[in-house]
């Protein structure tokens, strides 16, 4: 299983990431070990090894708590045509700690990746996806609208690809990858969530942690919980600015405005979540979250993943108010901003 860096809130979250390797820990405790020491202080070299060893560790927990997880947004959908296999395979180059998927059901009742109802904007169908046999979508060309959007970023190999299923993305990359799971628009997609989970549990990712599933739908999250409570979930949330108030709401009045939310808001979403999707900012660039809020929603101990975020001094920001993942669609600019960091 791939490894990344996590904060000891994260256990529940971030699995596969460990100390350092005791090869690479030996030979730090070699360099710092002074070449004046007497031989025949044996006592004393014991003493000073597990000391060293210790800092060692110290250091380790510092570095892993200095990082975030970077989650591929649909991909790396900045590169290639979301969701397809070229921006997946394009984000696992790019060393994306999670593969974002929204999932929804086709008429037939299959599980695949996409992220709008309909499939207009990036295919070269029309309708709602709900509506199209899994053999339907597979005719649509996936990949070929991403060129014409996207000029710099054109590929010929891009042309004609194919919407993809869950269980063709399992197959694919099993359990060296992980899978940062969508439930989308679910008064459309009825009863998704027990085939979802059983196709988890069929390939062992609920017991490996190779899966979170997020969804903005509060009942959807708790069905999985019921389904199976051995599954990290994140509650997704939405602030938008009443046109008639002039107030801040969550679209779907799961919380109070992020200024007004108390402990026992956040209790009654620990009840189901373990972790919490927000956004930075409303449409017209105002601020909807800052430190204080990361850092309340840490202390009451809840991840906090923040979506979508683009710009490299938009991640460095974040990272610095405490944020434990970012979703983006370029998995490239992150880890160009967390090498700065160390």
């Amino acid at each position: 299983m791939k490894k990344y860096y996590l904060t000891a809130a994260a256990a529940i979250f971030l699995t596969g990431c460990g100390a350092e390797d005791q090869s690479d820990v030996n030979e730090n405790q070699n360099n710092n070990m002074s070449e004046e020491e007497p031989e025949n202080n044996e006592a004393d070299n014991v003493q000073e090894e597990n000391d060293e060893e210790a800092e060692v560790n110290d250091d380790s927990s510092e570095e892993e708590e200095s990082q975030a997880a970077v989650i591929a947004h649909r991909g790396a959908s900045g590169h290639a045509p979301e969701q397809t296999m070229p921006a997946l395979e394009k984000a696992i180059e790019m060393n994306a700690d999670w593969l974002e998927l929204d999932i929804q059901m086709t008429s037939d009742g299959e599980l695949v990746a996409f992220h709008d109802d309909e499939i207009d904007r990036t295919t070269d169908g029309e309708g709602e996806i709900g509506d199209h046999t899994l053999d339907e979508l597979k005719e649509l060309d996936a990949g070929s609208w991403f060129n014409e959007e996207y000029p710099d970023q054109a590929d010929e190999s891009f042309e004609g690809v194919e919407i993809l299923t869950l269980e063709e993305i399992f197959e694919e990359f099993g359990d060296s990858e992980n899978y940062y799971i969508e439930t989308k628009s679910t008064y459309l997609n009825e009863d998704m969530e027990e085939p979802m989970v059983e196709l988890i549990e069929e390939y062992g990712f609920d017991e490996s942690g190779n899966i979170i599933i997020q969804s903005f739908h509060q009942d959807s999250l708790e069905e999985i919980k019921e389904l199976n409570d051995s599954i990290p979930l994140v509650q997704l949330l939405w602030w938008e600015v009443d046109e008639e108030t002039g107030e801040m709401e969550e679209w779907l009045d799961i919380t109070p405005a992020p200024d007004d939310m108390t402990e026992e808001d956040f209790a009654e979403i620990a009840e189901y979540a373990d972790g919490m999707g927000l956004h930075l900012e409303y449409y017209d660039g105002t601020e909807v979250i800052d430190e204080s809020f990361v850092q309340t929603a840490r202390d009451e101990g809840f991840e906090v993943h923040v979506y979508t975020i683009n710009e490299e001094e938009d991640m460095d920001r974040l990272l610095d108010w405490g944020v434990t993942g970012l979703f983006t669609d370029y998995p490239d600019r992150m880890q160009n901003v967390l090498e700065e960091r160390e």
